[in-house]
């Protein structure tokens, strides 16, 4: 088989990483500065997302909540987070484009606006209905801040630094999940419902001043280089530019690397980790809390370590996924399994930090993606790739959700312990299809 030039380089990178000159011209858009400037960018682009973790991640603790003040079941519940996920997941690639051809400073004014919007919709809403659109708001808002972060990080530091800033950026973004189970858990305990929401509402009104005066997207030089495309220099149609990364083997690829890793972590921090240690292994919301504080701190921890592994070498992508999918597969089975559904703690502890490196594990598929894409579609394909872990999110909330429902006899208070075993056995499904073309891909991007 013939292999074209223009794509020999990015066939290797998997192999191999491609070391860059050693005297790169300053202001080339393949080589950024880095330096101070450089992290103070990515710290105001950064903000954007913490604060976008928090509004994700604030159901998490507050779902036995939204079930008494709504009066629904455990479907209607599992609703919030799958259409905030399906907004998230379906708004991908869209916003990639969106940052690709306007930038990511104006992407992530707009979604700062619709997080703030939609969270303050959410704390004055007192039926199903109206929550349901303002949690489809958030979504869409929230869709709007990773992929803006990585764009800005890939036209402010060198290539080499990429996975780990990427990394960073997930382990900082985690700081916002901790603030919700630490502060907000006992904020809404205090306060109730709308003093709460209201006041992370209206978190996004320092964050927008910040972005909207201090923000720098590139280094000077960077910013007009950034945009030139090659050949004719006119930007691709839509379309094409869309199949152009969908083609790419690599880019799919990380999609199923995103899907396989970060769905088992998101479905217990983002609805079901709370009512499974409370109503099913009898945790205090305080022990259940702090449980949730272990996930953030072992993602946190993930995150550091995977970094650095994967700024000195590219082949260690591979092994940390696999390593990763089956060490999260062998706790579930041995926790589902435990005779009478109680697993003692030391065996819960064991399984919350092994789902702590889903997330970071996740974003491999985003070192995929930038391995085997030119610059100027990279936000298309980061938002390609992006999709895969809120789609097996969605799906996994929602069959947990119906098993659920299916399994607990009518008239039960709560749900009782052989539902949620049963109901989370649903997780191996989308786990054993993601290993599967997760091996598939993986040949067709090696040959």
């Amino acid at each position: 088989m013939t292999v074209e030039p223009a794509r020999s380089a990015a066939s290797r990178s998997t192999a191999e990483p491609v070391t860059p000159p050693s005297s790169p011209l300053p202001s080339s858009p393949a080589f950024p500065p880095g330096g101070r400037a450089a992290w103070l960018a990515w710290s105001i682009g950064v903000s954007v997302y913490v604060l976008a973790v928090i509004h994700r991640t604030s159901l998490g603790v507050a779902g036995l909540d939204a079930a008494d003040r709504f009066g629904i079941g455990a479907s209607a519940l599992s609703t919030f987070s799958i259409l905030q996920v399906l907004v998230y997941a379906a708004m991908q690639i869209p916003v990639g484009l969106l940052v690709d051809r306007f930038g990511p400073r104006r992407v992530l004014l707009v979604g700062v606006v619709l997080l703030s919007a939609g969270q303050l919709a959410f704390a004055f809403s007192s039926s199903f209905g109206p929550a349901l659109v303002s949690r489809a708001v958030l979504g869409c808002g929230d869709a709007m801040t990773f992929i803006s972060v990585l764009r800005i990080a890939a036209r402010w530091f060198p290539a080499a630094r990429n996975p780990f800033v990427a990394q960073l950026t997930g382990l900082v973004g985690m700081g916002g999940n901790l603030i919700t189970t630490v502060v907000l858990a006992q904020v809404l305990h205090q306060e109730g419902w709308t003093p709460t929401f209201t006041a992370i509402a209206l978190l996004g009104v320092g964050v927008f001043a910040l972005v909207a005066l201090f923000l720098r997207e590139a280094p000077a030089g960077v910013a007009e280089l950034a945009e030139v495309r090659p050949q004719s220099g006119e930007r691709p149609p839509i379309g094409r530019q869309v199949r152009d990364c969908w083609r790419e083997p690599g880019t799919r690829l990380g999609l199923w690397v995103h899907f396989t890793t970060q769905f088992p972590g998101n479905v217990f921090g983002l609805l079901w980790g709370l009512p499974y240690l409370v109503e099913a292994q009898g945790m205090s919301r305080a022990g259940a809390g702090g449980l949730l504080t272990l996930l953030v701190l072992s993602n946190m921890t993930a995150g550091f370590v995977f970094g650095r592994v994967l700024s000195r070498t590219a082949r260690a992508r591979m092994p940390i996924v696999l390593t990763v999918i089956a060490a999260t597969a062998l706790g579930w089975a041995l926790a589902l399994a435990w005779p009478g559904g109680h697993p003692p703690m030391w065996l819960l502890v064991g399984l919350v930090a092994v789902m702590g490196s889903n997330g970071p594990a996740s974003l491999v598929g985003m070192d995929y993606a930038r391995a085997h894409n030119p610059s100027e579609r990279l936000g298309t394909a980061s938002g390609i790739v992006n999709m895969g872990g809120f789609i097996g999110t969605m799906i996994s909330l929602l069959g947990i959700g119906v098993l659920l429902d299916a399994l607990t006899p009518e008239g039960t208070d709560g749900y009782p312990v052989d539902a949620f075993r049963w109901a989370f056995c649903w997780l191996y499904v989308p786990l054993a299809v993601g290993t599967l073309m997760i091996l598939r891909l993986r040949r067709k991007v090696i040959a």
